[in-house]
């Protein structure tokens, strides 16, 4: 039996699921919580080192600022495409005003930026507002 490593979006811990029960809506043994809500989830400073390195499957992060008018165009399609894409990948958006230093950690220079990572290290990285049926084949292609 196959096991994976899911942070939980609620309160960090850090979970061991089966790997055929990623799809069975899994709760954190923490705090009760889902571990797959179907958006994505708002990083921090404070979490996101915990969430890019510990969870097993890769997770994207939406770096995005909020008088950004193509972040908040493509808000809706990204959650969309959370819906879609979990369990089998983490969508997560990162303030890049409310948390500067890991957006310039990242070197992020446009808005909105999207960042693939797998195991703790960056895969992929694409620029511009996307479509929600963009999005899914981005992330499928790097995938």
């Amino acid at each position: 039996m196959n096991t994976v490593h899911i942070v939980c979006p609620h309160c960090n811990t850090v979970n061991r699921i089966l790997s055929e029960r990623l799809g069975q809506q899994p709760r954190c043994g923490q705090c009760k919580e889902a571990l797959f809500t179907g958006h994505p989830l708002e990083l921090t400073d404070q979490n996101f080192e915990r969430h890019i390195t510990r969870n097993d499957i890769p997770v994207v992060v939406d770096f995005w600022a909020d008088w950004c008018g193509p972040c908040k165009m493509m808000a809706p399609s990204y959650a969309q495409a959370a819906v879609t894409l979990e369990p089998r990948v983490r969508l997560t958006k990162l303030n890049t005003e409310q948390e500067q230093f890991t957006a310039a950690q990242f070197n992020i220079r446009s808005i909105p930026t999207l960042v693939i990572f797998k195991s703790g290290h960056e895969i992929a990285r694409k620029s511009g507002a996307m479509s929600a049926t963009d999005i899914v084949r981005w992330i499928n292609a790097c995938l």
